[in-house]
């Protein structure tokens, strides 16, 4: 995929993290943050190391906020805030600088796994399901891994089931045997694990490194 093509196809990826960052709803064009934003995704690009541990998204949103928040220490002269992604002129040297970023790149990355699973926790409690019944619940077989992830995926990606779902907080079941073949006492036994692959499948994004670690399939793939 050419780089231009993958910036564009994840402007709302850039988006979506400048809003969070600015904590408003920004407007390309108008607004100085997704200019800066999507430089930064761009650089995160050329600078990404799988060998950091660290997701593609989750390092481009890293990248984007220390951006964002040089910007905004540029404005509000406070030298003090963020952790600049180059080295700045007279400052560290590039060794040394390298090492500040690393260290920035592992606690920031840290922060960001502990949050979100505390928030996965959240969501999940919202549909009566706890970390402790997914490690009940979790298919010891690959066959009925794949037919459960199957169902997930499929909760997931239809509108219609998954705004039933949502409203109700209940798995559809008869649809979902209807829609995937698989039978009923199937769903039933692994509905909890269902409602967590599906909620985490529609809310990736939200979810980088969870996604990540069970090997989800994301827009990223393929660009970097």
């Amino acid at each position: 995929m050419a780089r231009e093509d993958f910036l564009e196809n994840n402007k709302p990826f850039v988006f979506k993290a400048a809003c969070k960052f600015s904590r408003r709803v920004l407007e390309w064009g108008r607004d100085d943050e997704l200019a800066v934003a999507l430089i930064a995704f761009n650089e995160a690009i050329d600078r990404y190391c799988e060998e950091s541990g660290v997701p593609f998204p989750a390092f481009a949103r890293i990248v984007i906020n220390s951006r964002l928040t040089d910007l905004r220490r540029r404005e509000s002269r406070n030298l003090t805030a963020g952790m600049p992604v180059s080295a700045p002129e007279g400052g560290l040297n590039e060794a040394e600088f390298s090492r500040a970023w690393e260290i920035y790149l592992e606690e920031t990355a840290a922060g960001e796994r502990e949050e979100e699973i505390h928030e996965f926790e959240k969501l999940l409690n919202d549909y009566g399901v706890t970390f402790d019944d997914l490690v009940r619940c979790s298919p010891r077989h690959r066959d009925t891994r794949l037919s459960l992830m199957l169902a997930a995926r499929s909760l997931a990606e239809n509108s219609g089931l998954r705004e039933e779902f949502m409203e109700k907080k209940k798995l559809p079941l008869l649809e979902l045997q209807k829609n995937t073949g698989i039978s009923r006492k199937t769903l039933e036994r692994g509905r909890k694990y269902i409602i967590a692959m599906a909620l985490l499948i529609y809310r990736r994004e939200d979810f980088i490194y969870l996604s990540s670690y069970l090997k989800l399939p994301s827009r990223f793939e393929g660009g970097k």
